[in-house]
C-alpha cells in the first residue's frame, strides 16, 4: 500500500474517527485505526465494538491495500505536522510496520492484520429519513446534558428519540433524564420518520455526533432499526448499537398545570446564580429561591463557607413561594434558553417545575427540587 494526502485531510478524519478509540483497550485491535487505499481515497474506519466511523478523505493512491496502525498516534503525529505538509503513508515488502512520511519526518509505526479488525455487522435499517444538520445539533444541544451517567440506570444513558404528535402537530422528539431533571425538544417529523422505532441512542455516540456536525451544513441521512441507528454526514458515517431497554413514561412526570408563573431575564438571572452558588455546598449545590411581588431572591446558606444572597426583578404576581434547586441544574437549563426570557411554573415547594424558553416553544425543562 502507498498513498499520498495533503496533511489538514488526513488530520480532519483522523480528528472524527480517532474519538471513538478508547485510550485503554483490552483488545489490542481496537487501539488501532483501519486505512483502507483504493481508487482517489482513503477510508479511515475506527471502533469500540458498540460505535463505529467511517469517514473518506480524498487521496493520491499509487497501490492499493488495507492496514491497520495506532489511531491516537497517528493522529498526534498529523497534528504536529506543519501546515500545507503532503503526508505518504505505505507499506513494503515485509517490513510488518506502517511508514509516515513528511517533509523530512519519518516515522515507522507498529501495524496489526487489518483482517483481525472487527468490522460492526450490517443489518436491514428499515427506517431512514433525512434532516438538516442544524435540526439534528439543536435536538443534541438542548437535551444531552440531562443525560444519566449512573451506570446502574443505563437506561437513562442516553437520548430518547421517537415520533411523537401534539397538538396535531408530528414530531421528532428527543428526551433525556438522570431522574433529577428532564429536558425535551422538538422538530418537525420528516418524511419517513414515521414508522421509525422510539430508540435510545447511547451517551458516546451522542457526543461525536454532536462534533461530526460541527463540520457539515447539509442534510443528515438518518437509517434505523430496532438495534442500529447510522447517520450519514458528507464523507463520514457514524453507526451505533442502541440501548436495549425501556425509557420512562417521562410524560408523567411533565407538570402541565402548575398555576404560579415566573418569567425572568435569562442572563441576569444565569449570572446571578452563578455567583450566589460560589459558596454552595460542593455535594448538593443547593440554592434556594424565594419569589414574592415581582422580586426573586436568590440564597445559600453554608455552615462551613457562609452565606449570600442576590435580589432581582421577576415578573410575579402569585402567593409567596420559597423552593430549592440544585444550582448546577439551573445554570445548565439557563444555558439552553435562548430567547430573553426563562418562564418558571410552580406547582409548590416539593413539586416539579416546568422551565420553558421565551424564544422556543419546542423546547421544555423539568426540575425537581431539594429540601431547603
Amino acid at each position: 500500500m502507498k498513498l499520498t494526502i495533503e496533511r489538514a485531510a488526513l488530520l480532519k478524519a483522523l480528528g472524527h474517527v480517532q474519538a471513538v478509540v478508547e485510550r485503554r483497550n483490552t483488545i489490542p485491535i481496537l487501539s488501532n485505526v483501519l486505512i483502507n487505499a483504493n481508487g482517489q481515497h482513503m477510508r479511515l474506519t475506527a471502533t469500540d465494538l458498540d460505535t463505529e466511523i467511517v469517514e473518506e478523505a480524498p487521496a493520491h493512491v499509487e497501490r492499493s491495500g488495507v492496514v491497520t496502525a495506532p489511531a491516537h498516534t497517528l493522529y498526534e503525529i498529523a497534528r504536529k505536522l506543519p501546515e500545507g505538509a503532503d503526508v505518504t503513508l505505505q507499506m513494503a515488502g515485509d517490513d510488518p510496520r506502517l511508514q509516515l512520511s513528511a517533509g523530512r519526518s519519518r516515522f515507522n509505526l507498529p501495524a496489526l492484520p487489518a483482517g483481525d479488525f472487527p468490522v460492526m455487522p450490517t443489518e436491514d435499517l428499515a427506517t431512514g429519513f433525512s434532516l438538516p444538520g442544524a435540526a439534528l445539533a439543536r435536538l443534541i444541544d438542548k437535551t444531552r446534558f440531562a443525560i444519566s451517567t449512573e451506570e446502574t440506570r443505563y437506561y437513562l444513558n442516553g437520548i430518547h428519540l421517537h415520533a411523537a404528535e401534539r397538538d396535531g402537530r408530528k414530531t421528532l422528539r428527543a428526551v433525556a433524564t438522570d431522574g433529577h431533571r428532564l429536558a425535551l425538544a422538538e422538530a418537525d417529523l420528516p418524511a419517513g420518520a414515521e414508522s421509525m422505532p422510539a430508540v435510545i441512542v447511547p451517551r458516546k455516540p451522542i457526543h461525536e455526533l454532536r462534533r461530526l456536525l460541527e463540520d457539515v451544513d447539509d442534510e443528515i441521512r438518518v437509517q434505523v432499526s430496532e438495534g442500529k441507528i447510522r447517520f450519514e454526514l458528507g464523507s463520514a458515517v457514524l453507526t451505533s448499537k442502541l440501548i436495549d431497554g425501556t425509557f420512562p413514561d417521562y410524560e408523567r412526570v411533565i407538570p402541565r398545570g402548575n398555576d404560579k408563573i415566573m418569567k425572568v431575564d435569562r442572563a441576569p438571572f444565569a449570572q446571578a446564580v452563578d455567583r450566589v452558588a460560589t459558596i454552595s455546598q460542593e455535594k448538593s449545590r443547593s440554592i434556594k429561591l424565594t419569589i414574592a411581588d415581582s422580586t426573586l431572591v436568590l440564597a445559600v446558606n453554608n455552615p462551613e463557607s457562609g452565606t449570600a444572597s442576590e435580589e432581582l426583578h421577576a415578573d410575579y404576581s402569585a402567593p409567596e413561594i420559597v423552593i430549592g434547586f440544585n444550582a448546577r441544574y439551573l445554570l445548565d437549563v439557563a444555558g439552553q434558553i435562548g430567547g430573553d426570557e426563562a418562564v418558571f411554573e410552580f406547582a409548590d415547594s416539593g413539586s416539579p417545575t416546568r422551565v420553558t424558553d421565551s424564544g422556543d416553544p419546542d423546547a421544555e425543562y423539568v426540575l425537581m427540587p431539594l429540601r431547603v
